[in-house]
């Protein structure tokens, strides 16, 4: 009778363990599935940044080249004025103006170009500073969740605990993630990257 009671009582803290277990999982995955989502639109938004800077610094080195070429035109023409002095003397004046205006162009056109790609590149780095949070998250989640996995082959508690441990580090990073917290553990994204 008393060998009875005790598989009973066992068999029953089991059962409390995996409906823990269980519970816990469920939780777990539903935080993972609304924090994959949010990451993976911020991977979208990281991508559209990036190619925009690359756009901007593509269009800002085609600036640089057209200044150059018309500053070389300038030259050119200040030095066939010196050359020929008198000779077609209005015609190398508005030559000279039309290159004196492209290149202020392209000087106030490549400004705004470089403030473009720069803004670009910061977005990118505020994007990449939340996406480490989400796999942080995602990486401590799924710890977990191969803790929980275990525990529940096992019944060991502890296994349980530290299970707890790792979701509550990545519950923590995807909140900080979700709400934009400064929240960063640098030493570990260095780490893992």
């Amino acid at each position: 009778m008393e060998n009875l009671r005790e598989q009973l009582n066992e068999a029953q803290s089991k059962n409390r363990l995996n409906n823990v277990v269980a519970v816990t999982v469920a939780l777990v995955s539903v935080f993972m599935a609304i924090t994959k989502v949010k990451d993976d639109n911020i991977v979208q938004a990281m991508l559209q940044n990036k190619s925009d800077a690359v756009d901007r610094w593509n269009e800002y080195q085609s600036k640089k080249l057209k200044h150059h070429m018309a500053e070389l035109g300038l030259n050119q023409v200040q030095a066939l004025q010196a050359l020929a002095p008198g000779r077609d003397v209005p015609k190398l004046a508005e030559q000279q103006r039309q290159y004196q205006s492209s290149i202020a162009r392209y000087q106030g056109e490549e400004d705004l170009l470089m403030k473009k790609a720069k803004t670009h590149e910061k977005a990118y780095d505020d994007l990449n500073f939340r996406d480490d949070q989400f796999d942080l998250s995602d990486a401590a989640l799924s710890i977990s969740l191969g803790l929980l996995a275990v525990t529940s082959l096992t019944n060991k508690r502890k296994l349980l605990y530290l299970a707890w441990i790792f979701a509550g580090f990545g519950v923590v990073m995807g909140l900080a993630g979700l709400l934009e917290l400064n929240l960063h553990p640098d030493f570990l994204t260095k780490l893992l990257s």
